[in-house]
């Protein structure tokens, strides 16, 4: 009983970067282990292979080693599902909303810790947050499940139909990219109806929780808050300009969209410049598109989506907030404004902070891919490193290709993709103060 007693005292006692990279590192060993049944795979399936697959899903990257409509029985496919969810919502999330199910009240602590996760600034917001985060992942899955059961219903039965439509909503809203045809959606890249709805949900599932309820709360564009005008505005320019951009790079490419009818190309050029913010579905083939198209891509895969999101990337507030920092910068003035506010400093030193480590984290999980995959295309390691580092899961189709030491780098890679802005906004969170000046250094920039 004791020993017990000691060990929920030391795990109560963690701090939030340990507790939140022990929550997913559960989840993904939890995962691993049932993927490796029997029950849940057709034929051999490795560890390094269910590790591989249950690290993809609780970060929702998306990449894959193995077919997983083939590989993967029903059961093995629903477990899956269920740690794609868990992995979108976030182990805090659980967490917290467990803590509410068995008191009305959440220590301090537990709101401390899920404060910094959902971007509140009020502790007495983070409980009605999080359940929100529950209602509105629920609602837009319900409601894509019911759209896609209809239009998948003229090609399979109903139960087929409904599975897949469960499956690629929960797939689609958190932003995992995991499909169950071995072409991802490139055989429904026609059909308006899929693509137009499963894009949908993953831009709304992009776009993030606290921007979504604070539509619902004030509906109009001058109520909203700088936050949910700043997220709004860069996705949908984000958006546009992607969308003109690989439009006219692809247009003329016979082997993605030279070929196509004119509304064939404006659908997928559409659903192509959308899936980077961190979805992982393509409907076209992204090894055969041009080293433009794929540079735009990349930095499509760096940026991601919104904050409080089930989208990866550095994010859309951090970009925005890194190039107006610039901007004040060279403009010499005081203070750096969005939408008739002022942002402080010390946000513009956390988005800085965010962008570094993100490049970091590439550079060293590309530079070890280059050690472990020598005769590996330079571009293609690249995108590799990017999509995992961001948690994105597109892929110029190497990674079934990768031996198990570079599949295990971007097992790494895509854990603290997962993991790192998280952890790092609990790490600034609370800064050291110190009563000790030094002097001022003269230090020489550019």
């Amino acid at each position: 009983m004791t020993s017990l007693q000691n060990t929920k005292h030391h795990l109560v006692n963690l701090s939030p970067p340990s507790l939140l990279a022990l929550g997913f590192l559960s989840f993904i060993l939890i995962g691993t282990s049932l993927l490796k049944l029997p029950i849940s795979h057709h034929g051999e399936l490795s560890w390094i292979q269910a590790l591989f697959t249950s690290t993809s899903a609780v970060t929702i990257t998306g990449l894959s080693v193995v077919n997983v409509g083939e590989a993967y029985t029903t059961f093995g496919k629903v477990i899956i599902m269920m740690l794609l969810q868990c992995g979108g919502l976030g182990f805090m999330t659980f967490a917290i909303l467990a803590a509410l199910s068995l008191s009305s009240n959440v220590r301090l602590r537990q709101q401390m810790m899920a404060q910094e996760t959902i971007g509140q600034t009020s502790l007495t917001k983070v409980s009605v947050t999080i359940k929100g985060v529950l209602i509105y992942s629920l609602f837009f899955e319900a409601m894509g499940t019911i759209i896609l059961t209809i239009a998948w219903m003229q090609e399979y039965d109903f139960v087929h139909a409904f599975f897949y439509a469960a499956f690629y909503s929960v797939s689609a809203f958190n932003n995992g990219g995991f499909s169950l045809f071995p072409n991802s959606l490139m055989s429904f890249s026609g059909q308006y109806f899929i693509t137009f709805t499963i894009s949908m949900l993953y831009i709304i599932g992009g776009i993030g929780f606290v921007v979504l309820m604070d539509i619902k709360r004030n509906g109009r564009w001058k109520k909203l808050s700088p936050n949910s005008k700043l997220i709004l505005s860069t996705i949908a320019g984000l958006n546009l300009t992607a969308f003109i951009l690989i439009w006219i790079l692809e247009a003329h490419n016979p082997l993605t969209l030279a070929n196509m009818s004119f509304g064939d190309q404006a659908v997928n050029a559409w659903f192509h410049a959308t899936v980077p913010r961190s979805s992982g579905f393509n409907s076209l083939d992204v090894s055969s598109m041009t080293n433009a198209s794929t540079l735009v891509t990349m930095m499509l895969m760096f940026i991601g989506g919104g904050s409080l999101s089930t989208a990866g990337g550095i994010k859309v507030g951090t970009f925005i907030i890194v190039i107006l920092s610039v901007i004040t910068f060279l403009r010499r003035t005081e203070e750096l404004r969005l939408f008739n506010h002022s942002v402080s400093k010390n946000t513009s030193f956390k988005a800085l902070a965010v962008v570094s480590i993100t490049a970091i984290l590439i550079f060293i999980g590309m530079f070890s891919l280059l050690l472990l995959e020598p005769d590996k295309n330079f571009l293609d390691l690249l995108f590799e490193a990017v999509s995992a580092a961001c948690t994105v899961g597109l892929s110029r189709g190497v990674t079934e290709q990768l031996q198990p030491s570079s599949l295990m780098v971007l097992i790494c890679l895509m854990f603290a993709g997962r993991l790192g802005p998280l952890t790092l906004a609990y790490l600034i969170a609370t800064p050291q103060k110190s009563h000790l000046k030094h002097p001022p250094a003269d230090i020489q920039i550019g």
